[in-house]
């Protein structure tokens, strides 16, 4: 199973479409105080999010405890700063690595990246724009994790792939 990591997410939306893609993926998602919104039942209910049920949560005080929990060691970090593409040919990702991403403001910290430089990987954009959002840079990478992981436990077909069961004719 994949693990997202958002370290200290300040915007609930982007959190709540990271969310989304975990439930939808079964990928595990981590998140990393502080945090820049409430997560308790309710707050999660007034905002509609009806696959929360879906979603492996784990709320962690600090990315120190989370690595002495979980002791992640597969591990790669998005940052406009990284050095390489997360297509380039070098970039394997397997089942149980790890996709960190930083808050929406400042990404993530000098010392994190630095600590791993090897592993620091970005999604190509135009030299004129600062980056992609948060959640849209989570799904594009954790979608290639999953190609190359062959899509573990995804549907690959849709109803259209079933010739015996009628699905609605276009409109045009």
């Amino acid at each position: 199973m994949l693990n997202i990591v958002l370290v200290e997410p300040e915007i609930p939306q982007n959190t709540g479409n990271v969310s989304r893609t975990c439930a939808a993926t079964g990928i595990r998602l981590h998140l990393v105080e502080p945090l820049g919104f409430d997560i308790s039942d309710k707050a999660v209910k007034r905002a509609g999010l009806d696959y929360w049920h879906l979603v492996d949560l784990h709320v962690w005080h600090s990315l120190d405890e989370l690595f002495q929990a979980e002791q992640p060691e597969d591990l790669w970090l998005a940052t406009s700063k990284g050095a390489r593409s997360y297509v380039d040919p070098s970039v394997q990702f397997r089942d149980g690595c790890w996709l960190f991403f930083g808050k929406e403001t400042a990404g993530l910290s000098e010392e994190f990246r630095l600590r791993y430089p090897d592993r620091c990987l970005r999604i190509p954009i135009r030299s004129e724009a600062r980056c992609l959002n948060l959640s849209n840079a989570v799904a594009i990478m954790a979608y290639e994790a999953l190609r190359q992981t062959g899509f573990p436990g995804l549907l690959a077909q849709g109803e259209m792939a079933h010739p015996d069961k009628p699905f609605p004719q276009p409109l045009f």
